[in-house]
């Protein structure tokens, strides 16, 4: 049975036709296919886009394959990556909008679990790149491997490379990257990190925030790899230290540099050596 073209009201708004205002224009909400009428005193409603656009009724039945490119990526602009997604899947040329490079100039991801999703592009018009943990295992990543427990090793196994492979394909097709931030990211290593200021040449600002592998190392590659850096943000990086960021301050003195706490935090120690249980009872007060 043949599939029917999806038109602009069925994706959009189905069944629902709002009324126009004086200028002819009809105001939507877009929100995986679930539009809701606009409600002036609620401006700070989360999860929903207002789409304003001067949309006869004739406009709204005609067939989403009548829009031309521009127009396409201008109503994909206004999604979420799950219904870019979704309506990719409706028709072929919809999936090659969803592949256009220049739609996606910023991704933003609150879990690594979503980095596992068929939903992004990673393309030369990514400009900015987001990844930000916030979740109780993240303590568990935080965790120095020879501590773990196996039952902890196989929670951190399961999303252990997801960000250093994201990081890696970066540096493959996203030369053109402005900003990078990763939080709460406690498995990316300094070689992930550096790979990425030698292969992002524009790069200009990195915000890297309880990043628990991240060592002076990174500090040393910002200084020669990173020449387009202009700030650099090293927040509870407790493998940071005072000589590290007094380097970075001292050969790159018009670099903005900022560091809450990343130097004063207790940093590794490796299993040889022997634990003082002041130091260990601070580690364990400061992760509850």
């Amino acid at each position: 049975m043949e599939r029917q073209t999806p038109t602009l009201a069925s994706l959009i708004a189905p069944a629902v036709v709002f009324p126009k205002n004086s200028q002819g224009c009809t105001a939507l909400y877009v929100q995986a296919g679930s539009p809701r009428r606009h409600h002036v005193s609620r401006p700070h409603d989360t999860g929903r886009r207002l789409i304003v656009a001067g949309l006869s009724s004739l406009c709204l039945a005609m067939q989403l394959q009548q829009l031309n490119r521009e127009c396409l990526l201008h109503l994909f602009s206004f999604l979420d990556k799950d219904s870019r997604r979704s309506l990719s899947r409706t028709c072929a040329q919809l999936h090659e909008v969803f592949l256009d490079p220049s739609l996606w100039t910023l991704l933003k991801f609150s879990s690594p679990s979503e980095l596992k999703r068929d939903n992004f592009v990673l393309g030369p018009s990514l400009h900015h790149l987001s990844v930000c943990w916030h979740s109780s295992r993240v303590q568990v990543c935080n965790i120095e491997d020879w501590m773990k427990t196996s039952f902890q090793k196989v929670l951190c196994d399961k999303h252990q490379r997801l960000v250093s492979s994201l990081l890696a394909q970066v540096c493959v097709q996203c030369p053109n990257l402005l900003s990078l931030t990763l939080s709460g990211c406690g498995h990316v290593s300094d070689r992930d990190l550096i790979d990425v200021l030698g292969s992002c040449p524009k790069l200009r600002r990195v915000h890297l925030e309880n990043c628990v592998c991240v060592t002076d190392r990174v500090l040393d590659g910002m200084v020669t790899a990173g020449r387009s850096l202009r700030e650099v943000k090293v927040d509870f990086c407790r493998n940071i230290t005072q000589d590290g960021l007094r380097m970075v301050r001292e050969k790159r003195p018009g670099l903005q540099l900022s560091s809450e706490r990343s130097a004063e935090l207790i940093p590794d120690i490796k299993p040889e050596k022997k634990v003082h249980i002041r130091r260990t009872l601070q580690k364990v007060l400061l992760f509850t």
